[in-house]
């Protein structure tokens, strides 16, 4: 009777221990590969193309501080890729954006921008915005009420207007895909840029300061 017990036991832990392995290799697996863009307490790796714009690292964070719009980017081009990370907006007006295969010159930064709406009332954060080009061209299309009541339900309430927020931007191949806390808000396929810079924005209202965190990428192999 002990012998059986003690058989039941052993079989009982290795079956417990099977689950949990194969249940941490798929979570692993998941979630593998990222490599952070941002140590917590340097700027390394990124640029400020601006003669404006201040940049501090406090706590951990990214803040830009300016009186002008600007953007900090990248050293370093990116093909294809999951890029994540979080920002905060500040209280009142406030408006900014995750940019990505984007391109950067002197005082000039344009290309793909994930938006990040601080209007609870408009709600395109996680829309497709083409900085300094075609602006609102997907997803939503502006002025384009269909197009811009299909965009709104796929966001819903998702992004969180006085919290942290997580972008998840996807690019591979002529795919984009934008995820905000989770929700998928943006899926398109758009063949104008296949590689550029990262970068995070500053909108330019005077005082206000927007935070960032938590910045890292998974670097996808080529199609």
């Amino acid at each position: 009777m002990i012998g059986t017990m003690k058989r039941n036991l052993f079989l009982l832990a290795t079956i417990s221990l099977f689950s949990f392995s194969a249940t941490a290799e798929t979570t692993g697996d998941k979630e593998s590969g990222f490599t952070p863009l941002f140590d917590g307490k340097t700027t390394a790796g990124w640029t400020n193309p601006y003669k404006w714009g201040e940049v501090k690292v406090v706590d951990g964070e990214i803040h830009l501080i300016s009186n002008q719009k600007f953007f900090l980017v990248t050293e370093k081009k990116y093909h294809d890729f999951i890029f994540e990370g979080e920002i905060l907006l500040p209280a009142g007006q406030a408006n900014s954006g995750f940019m990505f295969r984007a391109h950067a010159e002197p005082n000039k930064v344009f290309g793909y921008q994930a938006e990040v709406d601080g209007d609870p009332k408009r709600g395109w954060s996680g829309g497709l915005y083409d900085e300094g080009r075609r602006q609102w061209f997907a997803s939503p299309i502006k002025g384009n009420k269909e197009n811009e009541a299909a965009f709104r339900k796929r966001a819903g309430e998702t992004f969180k207007r006085n919290d942290w927020n997580t972008y998840r931007i996807t690019c591979k191949g002529k795919s984009i895909k934008i995820e905000v806390n989770g929700v998928v808000t943006t899926e398109i396929e758009d063949e104008t840029d296949a590689e550029g810079y990262l970068g995070i924005q500053h909108h330019g209202e005077k005082g206000q300061t927007y935070k960032f965190r938590n910045l890292r990428i998974k670097e996808l192999p080529a199609k």
